[in-house]
């Protein structure tokens, strides 16, 4: 019996540690903040074509979360989460051949789209490890591996930006060959690693999801889902620049407001998992959204560094659990179309493209106090959406 349980164990081991590599993998994207902010500054771009790099990313969620449905259940969840590590690899070998705005605009689509379907593919493969009770806990647990690489990003591109020796001879860029090298090593790990799958469910055509919108439930988790994620991407973006802004630092130390903001998102993910185990999904995300929006006071009026990283961390920290609560939410409302409805909560990801424009053109017409303003029109939408928050266990409109 204890041979036994050892040797499972040990089985699953070999097979949960790949995934979670993947689970950091998929917090590449999240370099795209640190990486336009440096593009800007080697190109000498405006606040809005520098924003364009991190909308790029995210307008791949609007076109390829369905598709990447249909794509795993002819292929498998496996092979797609493969087919996005290889993408998303390529993506990031791109800058090493230089860092023109072509360059990096062609490596920042790649990496949105290798993205795209990674997020779509990558939880529904752990549903082939775990089940039942553990897996919200292991799934959190990968959010969590997630972050690290969110947070470990600008860090790195400020040590490749300020050694004595360029790295690589790349300087910031040498971010992306490190993390080059981490996808092909999850890449080798997870082909390797024997995944017995379930028979895929019957494919979601974009149709079925899109009618769902016509709920209005619906559409406000789907509006709440885009304010999340364009909070999430202009807090990573323009964190660092309201720190240049306001107290004239170089761009290597302003970009640790991104690590912060990263770090505080990190232990909010950690935490709300036990959280949400004794306190009502509406109470805690009204006091996140409490959180977030005394963030962005923050941010408009102070001036020093702890008050600005002060208001930085309440936002990670705030944003940290609201895809989750409005994901559960949505699947709640309609638990007869889960698949549906994962695919269109997916889709919103896309608001991840309209926030940083939007907050590019305030930037340039106002300075980053614009770019905050847009950030605020988000949360004030959350504030909205607190009150819309089910507390019954099937709630219906």
């Amino acid at each position: 019996m204890a041979q036994s349980f050892v040797t499972n164990r040990k089985s699953f081991l070999i097979q949960i540690i790949p995934v979670m590599l993947c689970f950091f993998a998929m917090g590449f994207v999240d370099l795209v903040g640190t990486a336009s902010n440096y593009v800007q500054k080697d190109l000498n771009l405006t606040d809005a074509q520098a924003n364009l790099f991190p909308s790029l990313v995210f307008f791949w969620f609007l076109i390829f979360s369905v598709p990447t449905g249909i794509l795993m259940n002819k292929i498998g969840r496996k092979k797609t989460v493969l087919i996005s590590l290889i993408i998303t690899a390529a993506s990031l070998f791109i800058p090493v051949f230089g860092d023109t705005y072509l360059i990096m605009l062609l490596s920042f689509s790649l990496l949105g789209i290798g993205n795209a379907i990674m997020q779509t593919s990558l939880n529904p493969l752990v549903t082939n490890l775990i089940t039942g009770d553990k897996l919200a806990s292991t799934l959190t647990f990968g959010q969590f591996v997630k972050a690290i690489a969110s947070f470990l990003a600008p860090v790195i591109a400020a040590w490749g930006a300020t050694t004595a020796i360029p790295t690589f001879g790349l300087g910031w860029r040498s971010l992306f060959v490190i993390y080059a090298i981490v996808s092909f090593l999850s890449i080798s790990l997870l082909a390797a690693t024997p995944i017995d799958e379930e028979q895929p469910d019957k494919a979601s055509g974009t149709g079925e999801c899109l009618r769902l919108l016509g709920r209005p439930f619906i559409f406000l988790c789907f509006i709440g889902i885009m304010c999340h994620v364009g909070i999430d991407v202009g807090t990573n973006t323009t964190a660092p620049k309201i720190i240049m802004e306001r107290l004239s630092l170089p761009l290597e130390e302003a970009g640790f407001a991104t690590s912060v903001y990263f770090i505080f998102r990190t232990a909010g993910c950690f935490l709300g998992a036990f959280i949400l185990r004794s306190m009502s999904p509406r109470l805690f995300f009204g006091i996140s959204v409490i959180m977030m929006l005394s963030g962005m006071a923050m941010l408009w009026v102070c001036d020093t560094v702890s008050t600005l990283y002060t208001g930085i961390a309440l936002i990670g920290f705030g944003n940290s659990n609201i895809f989750p609560i409005v994901f559960s939410q949505a699947l709640t409302n309609s638990p007869n179309e889960k698949n549906e409805v994962s695919g269109l909560m997916i889709m919103g990801l896309f608001g991840g493209t309209i926030f940083p424009l939007a907050m590019g053109y305030a930037a340039d017409a106002m300075g980053q106090t614009g770019a905050v303003a847009v950030m605020t029109v988000g949360v004030i939408y959350l504030i909205y959406y607190t009150l819309k928050i089910k507390t019954s266990n099937n709630p219906q409109i």
